[in-house]
């Protein structure tokens, strides 16, 4: 049955195989579980709000990635879009000062607009507009993707995936604050009482890091998933012992009910179209333009770059069913929007299941069931330490800057457009807007040096819709 779904024989793979691989990218990725609904409730955590958010988070994740397994057969997973739902909320936080709503109800406006933009994903992912699209992002910029990516999951695991708190403040990060501090007894002042955890985050991170690159030399292929097995010990065994803490203390206090009747009263097909028709047009068609704009372009760049390390790219740098894969981001966006999240994206994070075997729609619908279940054990996925998750995102983030051999750095168009992907990814947070800034510089560099008709038309389109973007869009 499973093999003629999802012809796992012919992607070179097994059950087991997939099956870890949806863990595995389940795991990286569980923190959006909590975070997205603390980020667009503002951290109202216990609220009827955040619990419907919560919810809305793991049905619409879910369904994205079913759609995903079964239309497109790729191993990629979705989650409402890091970047875009803290967008979301100073939009919401925008519409209560535009309007003089409360925030739940200019909540349910701008679901609104998220509806809109899920609608047309939808009309241009069937009309193979979006795939047009894919195509005439040109193959050096193409082929930078995946190693800017890796940039940008290296940023993350280092930076701002596991942050530590204490009486002098924070976030303090491992990367800026621990490695950043000129001596070990500043580092220790700055962070105060945290200290000890942040040293407890770093040993967790490397040991994780350094089981799974041992594993993956001697040929394990769950060897992401048990570093970050070993590494989630580790760090449990330092809270108990070391830092005096219970590790499970939340399973004790928190809840596994689903909130379902909180989803029904304040996000589940709550549209406000009232108060959406109160923001004024202008601003509307602004915001569902840069909406769509960061979506698409943050959710191409993801399928072409994980596609690429895994092989799925075939010689123009194209991968079969694309429109299928955009079509269920798409699907995912209005699903979010019906049950009350932001836009649902093709996770970074599914590179970690793509390097541990995942190479068919199994992996996403494995990772789709436990969102699901994710519901009625939420607390359980709350223990995994960050820590862990930044070992395996670390490792995929090294593997996908080897893609860099690919790129030939003696042709000027193609190096220049790649080495500023690789620090905009990072540095901004946004796949999209790095695509952006290596589209206008190759089609500039390409313009004033003879070779314009090189360039598509819908090059030249696409790179001045990101100046506009990026310079004139208020």
């Amino acid at each position: 049955m499973l093999e003629k779904i999802f012809k796992l024989k012919e992607n070179k793979t097994n059950v087991r195989t997939e099956i870890v691989a949806g863990l595995t990218t389940f795991m990286t990725m569980a923190y959006i579980i909590a975070l997205n609904p603390n980020l667009l409730t503002n951290f109202d955590v216990g609220s009827s709000l955040w619990n419907g958010v919560f919810m809305a988070t793991c049905i619409a994740s879910a369904i994205g990635m079913f759609v995903m397994a079964f239309a497109a057969n790729k191993p990629f997973a979705m989650a409402p879009g890091m970047g875009l739902n803290s967008f979301f909320a100073l939009v919401v936080g925008n519409i209560v000062s535009i309007t003089g709503l409360t925030y739940v109800e200019s909540f349910q406006a701008a679901l609104c607009i998220i509806l809109i933009e899920g609608c047309i994903f939808i009309v241009l992912s069937v009309l193979n507009v979006r795939e047009k699209i894919v195509d005439a992002i040109p193959l050096g910029v193409r082929l930078g993707i995946a190693p800017a990516i890796g940039m940008m999951l290296m940023n993350i695991g280092l930076g701002s995936n596991a942050g530590v708190y204490s009486e002098t403040g924070g976030p303090f990060y491992a990367m800026s604050n621990f490695f950043g501090s000129l001596t070990a007894t500043l580092a220790r002042d700055t962070m105060g009482s945290g200290y000890p955890t942040m040293v407890l985050t770093v040993a967790t991170m490397f040991i994780g890091l350094f089981v799974i690159v041992i594993l993956a030399q001697k040929g394990v292929k769950a060897a992401v998933i048990l570093g970050m097995l070993v590494a989630s010990v580790i760090n449990w065994a330092g809270q108990a012992i070391f830092l005096n803490t219970n590790p499970f203390a939340a399973l004790t206090t928190q809840s596994f009910v689903p909130p379902v009747k909180d989803m029904v009263d304040t996000t589940l097909f709550k549209f406000n179209f009232s108060g959406f028709a109160q923001i004024g047009w202008f601003t509307v068609v602004t915001l569902i333009v840069t909406f769509c704009i960061i979506d698409m372009f943050d959710t191409i760049g993801t399928l072409v770059g994980t596609a690429s390390r895994a092989g799925m790219l075939d010689k123009d740098g194209k991968m079969p069913k694309m429109k299928e894969a955009l079509l269920a981001d798409a699907v995912g966006t209005v699903v979010g929007s019906a049950t009350g999240t932001s836009t649902v994206t093709t996770f970074v994070e599914s590179a970690s299941g793509v390097e541990a075997g995942g190479r068919t729609g199994l992996t996403a619908l494995t990772t789709g069931i436990i969102f699901l279940l994710c519901i009625f054990i939420s607390p359980v996925a709350a223990v995994i330490p960050a820590a862990a998750t930044s070992a395996a995102l670390i490792y995929v983030g090294v593997l996908m800057i080897t893609g860099l051999k690919n790129v030939q750095f003696d042709d000027i168009c193609q190096s220049v457009p790649v080495a500023l992907m690789l620090i905009a990814m990072p540095v901004s947070g946004s796949i999209g807007h790095a695509i952006g800034i290596g589209l206008i510089t190759y089609t500039v560099i390409k313009l004033f040096t003879g070779k314009a008709k090189e360039v598509s038309v819908l090059t030249y389109v696409l790179s001045a819709i990101f100046l506009i973007k990026f310079f004139l869009v208020a």
